[in-house]
Formats: C-alpha cells, sequence, structure tokens
C-alpha cells in the first residue's frame, strides 16, 4: 500500500509539472501573439520632395525634415527626387547629412516621369536604400560647362572628373551597388530607366507609390535598425514659409530676373528722378543677391558698373545711342554672369544650362529694349527746345465761361485759361501765352 501511494503521488507530480510547462507555453504563445500586430504596425515615415533645381534652400529643408524626424519619433526619412540636379556643394552638405544622421534615409525618383539627374543621382546614390518609380530616369552626370558661343561642353580636366568619380563610386559603394554604373554616370553621361536601373544594381526596388515602397522594404536592416514600415503612414513634411519663400528665390531663373529687374530699375530711377523706380531697384537686388546666396562673380559686377554709367552718361550727351548701346550689352553681359550655370556651380545637364541661360538672355533683351525706348524719350524731352512757343497764336474753344478764369478745348485737350474779358461758352479765344498749365487768352 505505502509502495502504491507513494507511486500515485509521483504520477500526479510529473502530472501537475506537464500543466505547468503547457501553461508556460501557452501564456508564451499568447505574448508572442500579441506582439505580431504591434511589430507590423510600425511608426510612420517622413517623407521630404526635392523638386526642381539643388539650392541653399534644399540642405536647409532637408536639415529641418531631419530634425522633425528625429523628434517625431519617425523610423525613417523618405526623400522624393524630381531634379534636374543643382549646386555641388549643395549636393554634398545633403550626402553629408544622409551619412550623419542615425535615421534610414530612403532616395525615391518619384512620380512616374520624374528624373534624377547629375546632382540627383548622387544623391540617390548616396541614400541608404535607393528606389525608382516606374518610367523614371537618372544618370546625365558628366559635369558640362557653356560655352562662350551658347553651347555645351564637357569638362576634361582630369581631376575635376577624377573627383566626382570617386564621390559617386564611394558612395556607391558604401551601399553595395555597382560602381562601374555609378562611375558610367559620370564619364560616360549614362542614363538608366528603373528596369535598367534594378538590372545593374544601381537600385533596389522599383515601385509605382511610396506605400508600396515602403511593403517591400518592410524587415529590412539599414544602420543597425530593421525597417517596420508595412502599413506604416506617410507624412509629408511642409517646409516653413521662410524655407518656402528662400525656395522660390534660389531658384537660378528667378533669381537672375529679379537682378535684372533691380537693374533696370535703377538705371531708369536715376535717368528721371521722381518716378521712385529706385526703391524697386533696390528691393529687387537685395531679393535676387539673397536667392544667388550672395556668391556673385566680380567681374559681372564690373560689366554692371560700367554698363550702368555708360547708360547715364547718354543722356548728357549727344553720342546718337553709342554709349547707350554699349551700356545696354554690358548689362546684359554682367546679369548672365551674374547666375552661376556652369559646373560647380550647378551639376546639372546642359540642356538645363542652356535653358537657364536662355530664360535670362531674352528678358534681359526685352527688358533692355523697354528701357532704352524710355530713355530715349525721356532724353528727347529733356534735350527738346522749349514748347511755349508753338501755343501762341493758336486758337481755343471756350468750354466753361470765362470770367476771367475757366476752361477751354486746345487740340483735344483741357487747358486752364485766363482772359481780361469775359468769354461765353462756345466761343473762340486767341491764346497770348503761356505760364505753367495755365493759357493765356483773348476774345476773336
Amino acid at each position: 500500500m505505502a509502495g502504491r501511494s507513494v507511486s500515485g503521488i509521483e504520477r500526479q507530480s510529473q502530472l501537475c509539472l506537464s500543466l505547468n510547462n503547457a501553461k508556460v507555453a501557452l501564456l508564451f504563445l499568447i505574448l508572442l501573439l500579441l506582439t505580431i500586430p504591434a511589430s507590423a504596425g510600425g511608426g510612420p515615415v517622413l517623407a521630404v520632395s526635392l523638386e526642381g533645381a539643388i539650392t541653399p534652400s534644399s540642405d536647409d529643408i532637408l536639415v529641418a525634415a531631419l530634425q522633425e524626424a528625429e523628434a517625431g519619433g519617425y523610423q525613417a526619412l523618405l526623400i522624393l527626387l524630381d531634379t534636374p540636379g543643382g549646386g555641388l556643394a549643395e549636393t554634398t552638405a545633403i550626402l553629408k547629412q544622409i551619412e550623419e544622421t542615425k535615421l534610414p534615409v530612403i532616395g525615391y525618383v518619384y512620380p512616374e516621369g520624374a528624373t534624377a539627374w547629375s546632382a540627383g543621382t548622387l544623391i540617390l546614390m548616396g541614400s541608404d536604400v535607393a528606389a525608382m518609380a516606374p518610367h523614371t530616369i537618372i544618370g546625365s552626370a558628366q559635369p558640362v560647362q557653356l560655352s562662350p558661343t551658347g553651347g555645351t561642353e564637357p569638362i576634361n580636366d582630369s581631376k575635376t572628373i577624377n573627383a566626382v568619380v570617386a564621390l559617386i563610386e564611394e558612395k556607391a559603394r558604401m551601399h553595395s551597388r555597382n560602381t562601374t554604373a555609378a562611375r558610367e554616370f559620370v564619364v560616360s553621361n549614362l542614363n538608366l530607366n528603373a528596369d535598367e536601373a534594378k538590372r545593374w544594381g544601381v537600385i533596389e526596388y522599383i515601385s509605382q507609390t511610396p506605400e508600396d515602397l515602403l511593403r517591400q522594404i518592410n524587415g529590412s536592416d539599414v544602420k543597425n535598425t530593421t525597417l517596420n514600415t508595412l502599413g506604416a503612414e506617410v507624412d509629408h513634411f511642409q517646409p516653413p514659409l521662410n524655407l518656402q519663400f528662400l525656395k522660390i528665390l534660389s531658384d537660378p531663373t528667378i533669381a537672375g530676373l529679379l537682378m535684372l529687374v533691380g537693374l533696370y530699375a535703377i538705371i531708369f530711377g536715376l535717368s528721371s528722378p521722381g518716378v521712385g523706380a529706385e526703391a524697386l531697384g533696390v528691393v529687387a537686388l537685395a531679393l535676387g543677391l539673397i536667392g544667388l546666396g550672395f556668391n556673385v562673380n566680380l567681374g559681372a559686377v564690373f560689366l554692371l558698373l560700367l554698363g550702368l554709367g555708360l547708360i547715364l552718361a547718354e543722356l548728357h550727351s549727344h553720342s546718337f545711342g553709342i554709349l547707350a548701346a554699349a551700356g545696354l550689352i554690358c548689362v546684359v553681359v554682367g546679369s548672365i554672369l551674374f547666375v552661376p550655370t556652369s559646373f560647380p556651380q550647378w551639376y546639372v545637364p546642359g540642356s538645363y544650362q542652356q535653358s537657364m541661360a536662355l530664360a535670362i538672355i531674352l528678358p534681359s533683351l526685352i527688358l533692355g529694349a523697354f528701357l532704352a525706348f524710355a530713355l530715349y524719350k525721356v532724353a528727347r524731352v529733356r534735350l527738346s527746345a522749349p514748347v511755349n512757343d508753338r501755343f501762341v497764336g493758336e486758337e481755343a474753344e471756350v468750354l466753361d465761361r470765362l470770367d476771367p478764369k475757366g476752361y477751354v478745348i486746345f487740340e483735344g485737350e483741357y487747358w486752364q485759361a485766363e482772359s481780361d474779358e469775359v468769354a461765353e461758352k462756345g466761343g473762340k479765344v486767341v491764346i497770348v501765352a503761356k505760364e505753367g498749365s495755365v493759357l493765356k487768352v483773348r476774345k476773336l
């Protein structure tokens, strides 16, 4: 009996132990199931758009977006690229920001039909994750400059080319991408669409929408972080008002036009005091300089000042427009040089450089023609002989009864008149003198 009791106790102990193990396993399973939904719904992703030319404002916008993403608990920053390129210094600053931040940075050429040429290709190569929407293009990263004839020519300086090649190859190598293709972007002006870029190992993903891209990259290990982007929300960064305004001013075409308007307004204001154009000119010049980041060409400043002096000298000479024409040429050339359109200030394809130059030359010629016409009118008035004599002896019709003052009609214009004797409405009078804006008349 005692043996059987001991055996029964042992069986009961084993049964209790088995039940406890089962409870522990069930509890572990429940906890595991509870953690799965939480991991599938990770934190949101912040998206920032870099569209148009890469300018100093682009650096500021990216810095502000990174600060908001880091402070707001976002798990990654998504850069939406649609750019022809931009300043090389600004591009390297963006690459430095991407490298230094602890947040995973996803470069995404978006939407369909977008491009990331030259500097844009460099930014994509420097991103932690590289993706493209269908029918987008990257490449055209060969440095070019405008020729004196208005065309474009590649830069063959080995020092410059090697520096850009080393930079883009290193960015590709950092993220295990095709360094040969990265090199060809620069030395051969290679262009790739999304399918070709994926096949060449330049990017990792092709996606039609940001949401689909986040689904594809879910679970990827980036910067010692496992991305948990399945179903994550995409919040779009809205730059502060001051950065939005700076972005508009930083556009090279707008900055150039502001410089043109400012210069011509100052010239017109100095040639015709009292109009107030000088104030408009100073404001436009200040905005243009802010947009250019005060990065101006000293030769351009000299040409602009020379042109200003020649045009003003024309007003006080009889050179038959020679000085004015020379001055306008100096102003047009100087205003073009004010805007840096060639490498390294602008790392963009040659066609875009030509478009920027044309967008500045045409308005400059139009404004120059308008200014020449306005100065001609001003000079004609200043240099013409007094016209008082043409009034004397002419007839006018009484509009209001002159007793002794009233109004008359002369050559279709209303004039204030004064007569020594009363003249009735509708009567005829003769102009005997002109004193300022008042006609002295007498009855016929």
